[in-house]
């Protein structure tokens, strides 16, 4: 597993949608010839990490069954974990597919549900030495866009993530391992996204590396009156925020753009402070 030096630079996660209903319109659904260039595609424009779903979570998504999620993404990360060095990570919520897949090479879980839905993630992942990125998300994908109310938006979320990776801990993960994610979007309206990437500091109290995963997503595009696939820019500005505002790693779909505007907010922002 690549050891990551958090606090040096901004690491680049790139998406890989298996899915046929990505909300950003990218998704490859059972073409694997096409998402396995994709990741290399990624890799060779920079990505740090790869991160692997077969199951949207866009709001209103409806859920896919083990076999179907496990047909989707298995075949697709033997074959880019054979074909690029790039470590992997597997965005679900399944314990089946998140051993299928650190079986097969991958190397980090990305659980929108924080280990709490899939019972033995914890275990499975402290089994397997990973990585996992647990997120913040208030409700369900299917109805977590319906009028979610928070009292304190900040210390709410921050108070979760604690019991979140104090649960892994105790389900054997290592605290090194431990990466935490507001959930940008996951329960979220316009102003509490806006709120949370203008606080993200404010996160640091957990003491764990902060990923933000603002890629394309709706906040942007009501602010610019945009659709997905003409936010990259917008995508780039809500990065550059994040990063100066402490973030470790941001996970996004247009890998080559974003890593050049993390370049720069690296160069104002950590040089000389790493």
């Amino acid at each position: 597993m690549k050891d990551f030096a958090f606090g040096s630079r901004t690491y680049i996660m790139g998406i890989l949608n298996l899915t046929p209903d990505s909300f950003s319109g990218d998704g490859i659904y059972l073409d694997q010839e096409k998402a396995v260039n994709r990741a290399e595609r990624m890799a060779a424009d920079g990505a740090d990490i790869i991160d692997v779903g077969g199951e949207s979570t866009r709001p209103g998504a409806a859920p896919v069954s083990l076999e179907e999620e496990i047909k989707r993404v298995i075949p697709v990360i033997k074959k880019i974990t054979r074909s690029i060095k790039t470590p992997v990570s597997i965005d679900t919520t399944k314990p089946e597919v998140a051993r299928q897949a650190l079986d097969n090479g991958a190397s980090i879980i990305n659980d929108v549900t924080g280990l709490e839905k899939g019972a033995g993630m914890a275990r499975l992942a402290a089994e397997f030495d990973a990585k996992v990125v647990l997120m913040h998300m208030k409700g369900e994908p299917g109805t977590m866009q319906d009028n979610p109310v928070y009292g304190d938006l900040i210390e709410e979320i921050i108070e979760k993530l604690r019991q979140l990776a104090e649960r892994a801990e105790a389900g054997g993960v290592k605290k090194e391992n431990i990466i935490v994610d507001p959930g940008i979007g996951f329960g979220k309206t316009l102003e509490h996204n806006l709120e949370i990437l203008r606080r993200l500091g404010r996160f640091k109290v957990l003491g764990r590396p902060i990923l933000v995963g603002p890629s394309r997503k709706a906040f942007i595009g009501k602010i610019l009156g945009a659709e997905p696939d003409k936010r990259v820019f917008g995508t780039a500005g809500a990065a550059a925020v994040a990063i100066q505002n402490g973030a470790d790693i941001v996970r996004v779909h247009d890998v080559r753009e974003i890593k050049e505007a993390a370049a720069v907010a690296d160069a104002i922002t950590r040089r000389g402070n790493a």
